[in-house]
């Protein structure tokens, strides 16, 4: 059975093909199908299945990869017809990892992840100190602070940060995300804070504590 152009665009972005994603999205725009559409049906509902698949071991982190660059590559078709408003209307995610700690690739994924799924994401890097990221959350006053941590040890300067938006007024402002190995939800809620296990449930988190 012949696909639609929408289903050609998901499943090219499933496969992690950049070029056929790029392909498929002027095709499917020269058959007519309006910018938005192909957004919100074809690549972005490619980006819900991905997270799905992922969250139950179908899918791969280098699959995600690849995945997420195959969308990219096919937004890249899209934003000078979408206003940019529309095509980042969920919001600002600020994603960083706490000072003390050097890993990236997990903060990097969710990032993709969330930026896939329409929201506008900010990365502060690696080994970040408190109030660097206090001072960057009055800077760009994101909806989502999303703090990553792969060490216990650095896993109390999160802690710094939390109670430092609070000494400072800023709990109130911000939705606070957490994620990382020596996380769980039980540490999340002493902090205040909202557990993510991996990337494809950040999206499913992030979208469900802005009401989406």
């Amino acid at each position: 059975m012949d696909l639609s152009p929408l289903d050609r665009v998901a499943e090219s972005v499933l496969g992690g093909k950049e070029e056929e994603t790029r392909h498929e999205v002027l095709t499917a725009l020269g058959a007519g199908v309006a910018p938005r559409r192909v957004l919100e049906e074809g690549l972005l509902a490619a980006m819900d299945e991905v997270g799905v698949r992922f969250r139950e071991g179908e899918m791969t982190v280098p699959e995600v990869v690849l995945a997420a660059k195959a969308m990219q590559s096919g937004l890249e078709v899209l934003r000078p017809l979408l206003r940019d408003e529309e095509n980042r209307g969920k919001g600002t995610v600020l994603t960083v990892t706490v000072e003390g700690d050097l890993h990236d690739l997990g903060v990097k994924l969710v990032g993709m992840m969330l930026e896939a799924s329409g929201f506008e994401v900010i990365n502060m890097g690696v080994d970040v100190p408190a109030q660097a990221i206090v001072d960057k959350v009055k800077e760009v006053n994101p909806r989502i602070l999303a703090l990553s941590a792969m060490l216990t040890t650095t896993m109390k300067n999160m802690k710094q940060v939390v109670d430092l938006l609070r000494e400072e007024g800023l709990e109130e402002r911000v939705v606070i995300m957490v994620g990382g190995v020596p996380l769980s939800p039980e540490i999340a809620r002493k902090l205040g804070a909202h557990y993510s296990a991996d990337a494809g449930e950040a999206v499913d988190v992030a979208k469900r504590l802005l009401g989406l």
